[in-house]
C-alpha cells in the first residue's frame, strides 16, 4: 500500500495540497468503508494510519479486534506524536 497510491485513490489527486473540503470529506468517507470491508490486516492497519493521520480514524478498541494490532497503533500514535515535536 502506497502512500501517493491512496492519495489518488481516494482524493483523485497525486498533490493533497489541491484537495478541497469537499474532496476530503468524501475521500475519507470512501476510506471507512473500505476500512469496514478490508480483511486483510495489514492493508487494514495502513488504511487506519492514514485516517489517523487526517484525524478521522475509529477508536482503537472499535477499529481493531485484535489486542496486538491495538499496540501496534498506539505505537504509531507515539511514534507521530514524538515527530511532531521534533
Amino acid at each position: 500500500m502506497e502512500f501517493d497510491d491512496q492519495i489518488r485513490r481516494y482524493f483523485g489527486t497525486d498533490d493533497f495540497t489541491h484537495v478541497t473540503p469537499a474532496a476530503l470529506d468524501a475521500g475519507v468517507e470512501r476510506m471507512l468503508v473500505d476500512f469496514g470491508l478490508e480483511k486483510d490486516r495489514a492493508r487494514r492497519f495502513g488504511l487506519w494510519t492514514l485516517l489517523h493521520m487526517l484525524g478521522r480514524a475509529p477508536d482503537l478498541d472499535v477499529a481493531f479486534k485484535d489486542a496486538a494490532d491495538r499496540d501496534a497503533a498506539r505505537d504509531f500514535m507515539d511514534m507521530i506524536d514524538r515527530a511532531g515535536e521534533a
